[in-house]
């Protein structure tokens, strides 16, 4: 089985597939098991803009009990799609740009490509360094509070030369995380989720004893909620939290591919993201109102680190704010850099590889100045319903394409055509999936609509759902019509 493999890439090498980080991974190099995939994004989950997400679900309007019962239906969804788009990066070996291509064709794959690795994975990365760098100005602060004074509360582009400062130092951080690859965001998980939930389990405590008690926090209601249905409710919570996956979600083979078998992949992730989910509902809810009722409601879009800054303890202060920024670190590792440094790689593979892309991704994060676009405490729902609904349609056409198009079964020797051979650049993979793209353009327009509609606004609300739902059916269907690509 190695030896076949082996040969294979060494084909599709002399076919101009220098490289590596787009060929298909052998079985030695596989390395990734089921604790690996579940250290993985059991650490991803507790991560600032996720707490932020948490303070938005609460305005909505809901019982802190119905957020935390969807949060964790959100996680059983979220398990199950990304070990079902998995499942063709553990069976090839492939990442996601080699998956992406065998469904839109080598040069459909480019613009959904772009729009995971160069929009989604960017813009995500920015934000995610945003908030960790606003938890890293705490840091600072606290231990040398003379850095808050530093440019005498001058501004650049919208910023304070403390936060431009940190914001520097934690992309920092990110990007050796970043340029260190897989190998390093194993090492660093593994030893980062069990003092996570250590840290957070005694933060939740803290919220119970200053929010009055478990009682006192469920019957609690925030002061700026809305009154909402509460089916509509827990639609855009799990819209949101899948909008908050979705750049991974549809990228995921860039991890499985590495899965040791698809039982490792399966059980890591669907274990991972319910037990995951379970646990960060609750400590979330708690910590959220317990804070609110001790505090008051926070008053940025950075959610609980507005309680963190009020404590009077400095080496708790300290603790779980540095646990904060190693838990962002590591998810915008996982969901952002990495995979932007992929796919920045297969969409120019002549002239970057991965190392570059992340170079680039990381530049181009700074460029387009995420704090001006993170305010308020419902801001991080819309980023989330922009993200959802760029990517909500690629998933949907996907997951058809995969199962009910191909049968999961891809052609590698097709998919890894010689670009050069004439004989071979009649490949069923060299071209356009015309219907792809309708139905992922149809998906866009839908989940976008309610932006301009206010008749439709609900579509916007949920426009990962709305997305997916629709690209889904109606490539579908169009498949079913016309089989033929």
């Amino acid at each position: 089985m190695n030896q076949v493999i082996e040969t294979n890439i060494e084909v599709y090498q002399q076919r101009g597939y220098s490289n590596e980080d787009i060929l298909p991974k052998s079985p030695e190099k596989r390395n990734m098991g089921a604790m690996n995939y579940f250290t993985l994004w059991m650490g991803s989950i507790h991560n600032i803009p996720n707490y932020a997400a948490v303070v938005g679900f609460l305005l909505l309007g809901l019982s802190p009990i119905n957020v935390i019962f969807a949060m964790i239906i959100s996680g059983i969804v979220l398990s199950l799609f990304m070990v079902i788009n998995g499942r063709a990066g553990t069976k090839y070996g492939i990442p996601f740009a080699i998956h992406l291509r065998s469904a839109y064709g080598s040069k459909g794959a480019k613009l959904p490509g772009f729009l995971r690795g160069c929009v989604a994975a960017i813009a995500w990365f920015g934000v995610q360094t945003y908030v960790g760098a606003a938890a890293l100005t705490i840091l600072i602060g606290k231990i040398w509070p003379a850095y808050l004074e530093i440019g005498s509360g001058a501004n650049i582009l919208g910023i304070s030369v403390p936060e431009l400062i940190s914001f520097v130092l934690f992309w920092a951080a990110n990007m050796a995380i970043g340029l260190g690859g897989g190998g390093i965001l194993n090492k660093f998980t593994a030893v980062l989720s069990p003092i996570i939930y250590i840290v957070f389990g005694a933060m939740t405590v803290w919220a119970v004893n200053v929010g009055g008690g478990i009682g006192n926090i469920f019957t609690f209601k925030m002061t700026e909620a809305t009154a909402i249905n509460p089916v509509y409710g827990y639609l855009i919570v799990i819209a949101s939290v899948l909008a908050v996956w979705a750049a991974p979600g549809v990228s995921v083979s860039d991890f499985t591919q590495n899965a040791k078998s698809q039982k490792a992949q399966t059980v890591g992730q669907i274990g991972s993201f319910f037990v995951g989910y379970f646990i960060f509902a609750i400590m979330a809810v708690l910590i959220i109102i317990g804070g609110t009722i001790h505090y008051g409601a926070p008053t940025s879009g950075n959610g609980v680190l507005d309680f963190i800054n009020q404590w009077d303890s400095l080496p708790a202060i300290l603790l779980t704010t540095l646990v904060f920024l190693m838990t962002t670190i590591s998810t915008n590792a996982t969901g952002n850099i990495i995979p932007a440094g992929y796919q920045l790689a297969a969409l120019f593979p002549k002239s970057i590889n991965y190392r570059k892309g992340v170079i680039i991704a990381g530049v181009v994060s700074v460029l387009i100045m995420p704090w001006r676009f993170m305010s308020g405490g419902s801001a991080i729902i819309v980023f989330l319903n922009g993200i959802g609904a760029l990517l909500g349609p690629v998933a949907g056409v996907m997951i058809v394409h995969y199962y009910f198009v191909q049968r999961q079964h891809i052609d590698l020797d097709q998919l890894y055509y010689d670009e050069n051979d004439q004989a071979t650049n009649r490949s069923i993979y060299n071209s356009v999936n015309v219907k792809a793209y309708i139905a992922t353009i149809a998906g866009l327009i839908l989940s976008l609509i309610g932006q301009f509609v206010p008749a439709f606004s609900f579509l916007s609300d949920i426009a990962w759902i709305a997305g997916f739902v629709s690209a889904f059916i109606i490539y579908w269907i169009l498949m079913k019509v016309s089989p033929n690509n």
